[in-house]
C-alpha cells in the first residue's frame, strides 16, 4: 500500500486461478478490509486501473471478467466527512455502544438525504444525536456523504429496528454480515387474506415493472434473485392474517412485492397494496376505519440480531409493533 496525499493505493495482481473471475469479486477477496460495496462504487468512479494504462475518465465495469496476469490499481480516498446537518429530532434509542446505535424507526422517517428529502432524516437525527454526545461526527465516512453510518435502509412507511455503523471498522463488519446474510432480521406484516400454505417461500426475480418504473415487480426476465420465507403467525378468519417474513436476500421492496405476488399484499401498502371496495367492505366496522386510515404498509422489522465486532456472542434485539398495527390487530381479535 502507498499513501499519496493522503490517498491509499493497492495493488492487485490478479492469479492465474482466478481468471474469469468479477473485477468486484477479486477485488473484495484481495482486499478484505474493504466491502464489496465500497470496492464497487470505487470501480463505478474510475478509482482502479490496469496497471501500466493511464486511469480514464470511462470507469471499468465492476461485472468485468479479470484475465491472469493483469495487475489492478486501487486508489482509496480518505473517507468523506459527513455533510448533512445534524438536527435535534428524536429518536427511540434501543442500544448503542463505540461502533454502533440499533434504533427503532418510526413510520415516517426517511433514512438519509434524497431528492424530495433534503433533511429531518434518521441521518440528519443522528448526527443531532452524535453532537450532543459529544462525539465528534460519531458515524462511518465510508457510507459516502450523504449516508454516513448508513449500512441498510427500511421505507420511510416502514417502521422498526435499524443498525447504524459509529466508525469504518464497524460499518465493515456490518456490511459482509449483510452480504454474507448472518445478520438475523425478521419482519411482521399484516396481510390481506390467508396464505393456503402456513408457512413457505416465495421465490421470484425482482425488478423495475415495466408499466410503472416507480414500482418494482416479479419479472420473468432479468430482475435480480429474490427469496422471501414466510410463516403465519396468527390468522382472523379468511379476511387478514399476521404473517413473519424472513429475507434470504435484500432487494428493493422485497417482502411488499412478494406477498403482493403471492395475492396477500401488505395492508396499507400504497404502491403494492391497493384492493377493491369489496375486499375493504367485508371488515367489521371498526377494523374498515382503522384500516381505511392506515397511511403506510402495516409492515415492521421488529427481529434484529448481529455479531459485535469483539465476536463476543450474537446481540439481538426485538421491537413491539407500532400502535395503529396493533390496534387494527386487537380489533380483529375481538370480532
Amino acid at each position: 500500500m502507498n499513501l499519496k496525499n493522503n490517498t491509499s493505493t493497492y495493488t492487485v495482481p490478479v492469479p492465474s486461478g482466478k481468471a474469469g473471475t468479477r473485477l468486484d469479486q477479486l477485488l473484495a477477496q484481495s482486499l478484505p478490509d474493504m466491502s464489496r460495496t465500497r470496492l464497487k462504487a470505487l470501480v463505478d468512479e474510475g478509482s482502479v486501473h490496469l496497471e501500466g494504462r493511464k486511469a480514464t475518465a470511462k470507469a471499468l465495469d465492476p461485472s468485468r471478467k479479470v484475465r491472469a496476469g493483469e495487475v489492478f490499481i486501487v486508489a482509496v480516498p480518505p473517507a468523506l466527512p459527513a455533510k448533512p446537518a445534524a438536527q435535534d429530532i428524536d429518536l427511540e434509542i434501543r442500544y448503542e455502544d463505540d461502533d454502533v446505535i440499533v434504533i427503532d424507526k418510526p413510520v415516517g422517517l426517511v433514512v438519509h438525504p434524497a431528492p424530495g428529502n433534503p433533511d429531518r432524516t434518521l441521518v440528519n437525527a443522528l448526527l443531532g444525536h452524535a453532537a450532543k454526545s459529544g462525539n465528534g461526527g460519531g458515524l462511518s465516512g465510508i457510507g459516502g456523504v450523504e449516508r454516513p453510518g448508513i449500512v441498510h435502509r427500511l421505507d420511510k412507511g416502514t417502521s422498526g429496528l435499524m443498525i447504524v455503523a459509529k466508525n469504518d471498522r464497524s460499518h465493515h463488519n456490518l456490511s459482509t454480515q449483510f452480504s454474507e446474510r448472518t445478520i438475523e432480521r425478521a419482519y411482521k406484516a399484516l396481510v390481506w387474506g390467508v396464505p393456503s400454505q402456513s408457512s413457505g417461500e416465495i421465490e421470484g426475480n425482482i425488478g423495475r415493472n415495466p408499466r410503472n418504473r416507480k414500482k418494482m415487480a416479479v419479472v420473468g426476465r432479468g430482475g435480480k434473485t429474490a427469496l422471501t420465507r414466510y410463516r403465519v403467525l396468527e390468522s382472523f378468519g379468511s379476511k387478514a392474517s399476521l404473517v413473519e417474513c424472513r429475507l434470504a436476500t435484500g432487494r428493493t421492496h422485497q417482502i411488499r412485492v412478494h406477498m403482493a405476488h403471492l395475492g396477500h399484499p401488505v395492508m396499507g401498502d400504497p404502491l403494492y397494496g391497493r384492493v377493491g371496495a369489496a375486499r375493504l367492505n367485508s371488515l367489521e366496522g371498526d377494523v374498515k376505519a382503522l384500516v381505511h386510515g392506515l397511511d403506510h404498509q402495516a409492515l415492521h422489522a421488529y427481529i434484529l440480531g448481529y455479531m459485535p465486532l469483539d465476536g463476543k456472542g450474537i446481540k439481538r434485539f426485538e421491537a413491539d409493533l407500532p400502535n395503529d398495527i396493533s390496534e387494527i390487530i386487537k380489533k380483529m381479535r375481538a370480532v
